[in-house]
């Protein structure tokens, strides 16, 4: 076989080869530009039209910033913040929780392993069914939490009932189910922090705490980062756990478990089917949720190692 034949040959392979990756690697750009691109320019279009009906296009007419007036003047709308807000606060709970337990099973013990796939379950169970499963812990009446107790009908605690712990009762559901994912995490971190380190530390005389303090934080400090904003993202937009142990529609006693993302769920589907309303709310969520990303950014310049 000549160079010319050989040449031609590879030549032949190498296109079918960039049609194969083409091939391939188009099928999620396609997916994200109908399933994500699209969409979004068409909410961005429906926050500035008042869409009748069921989301009627053909009728929708031109308002301006009407909605968003209508969205921010909402004392529902700030509400929704506010809730949001107090159930992210499982967040630095999770983050400080996994950390130490992630620490923990990187010592020599025994059923390491086993212990490492308890603390994973949480994480990969269906929200729906972790919520349900919550719901009857926390249930006045024939709950797990009363029963131990020792707290009778007449005296049990309304948990899921009552403004004073609903929302307690959601930020212990989301430190229970998601302390897990940073600990996986923060095990494989931990796993890759130099070791000499530490031998250098302890020929200097620094102790256990002073090395966890000055080299395991640091060290793992990337990962903390991405949980804090991977989180803050998430906590921002909670829905399941309020709308399935809030009652469907009620939201929690008082409207407590009221999210920003049910709060346009609700403008969209349930109230009049306020589909523009909707969307200036979530764009007000998007806007919200990269200034919070952003500041997240700059402020982690001063905490975050990556030596």
């Amino acid at each position: 076989m000549t160079l010319e034949k050989i040449y031609k040959k590879r030549k032949k392979r190498g296109l079918g080869e960039s049609g194969s990756g083409f091939l391939m690697a188009s099928i999620p750009v396609t997916g994200f530009i109908l399933f994500g691109f699209i969409p979004m320019l068409l909410a961005l279009a429906m926050a500035f039209l008042d869409i009748p009906g069921k989301g009627n296009l053909a009728k929708a007419e031109f308002v301006g910033l009407d909605n968003f007036k209508e969205v921010l003047s909402d004392h529902m709308f700030w509400d929704s913040i506010g809730n949001t807000l107090k159930m992210a606060i499982s967040l630095p709970i999770c983050i400080v929780i996994a950390l130490v337990v992630a620490f923990l099973l990187t010592k020599n013990i025994k059923g390491r392993s086993f212990f490492r796939a308890v603390y994973f379950v949480p994480y990969v169970c269906c929200a729906v069914a972790v919520s349900l499963m919550w719901e009857l812990i926390f249930n006045q009446n024939h709950g797990i939490i009363n029963s131990w107790l020792g707290l009778t009908r007449e005296t049990a605690i309304p948990w899921l009932t009552d403004s004073s712990t609903y929302t307690l009762c959601l930020i212990i559901i989301g430190i229970w189910s998601g302390t897990a994912y940073g600990i996986v995490l923060y095990g494989a971190a931990l796993t890759n922090v130099n070791r000499s380190l530490y031998e250098a530390a302890k020929v200097d005389g620094a102790g256990s705490l002073r090395c966890f303090f000055n080299i395991t934080l640091p060290s793992v400090s990337p990962t903390s980062f991405y949980l804090l904003t991977t989180g803050l993202i998430g906590a921002l937009q909670e829905f399941t756990r309020p709308q399935m142990i809030g009652g469907g529609q009620g939201a929690g006693p008082n409207n407590d478990g009221l999210t920003i993302v049910f709060y346009i769920y609700r403008r969209a589907f349930v109230y009049n089917n306020q589909m523009g309303q909707a969307a200036a709310a979530a764009l007000v969520l998007a806007v919200f949720i990269l200034i919070v990303t952003a500041i997240n950014f700059l402020v982690s310049k001063r905490w975050v190692s990556y030596d």
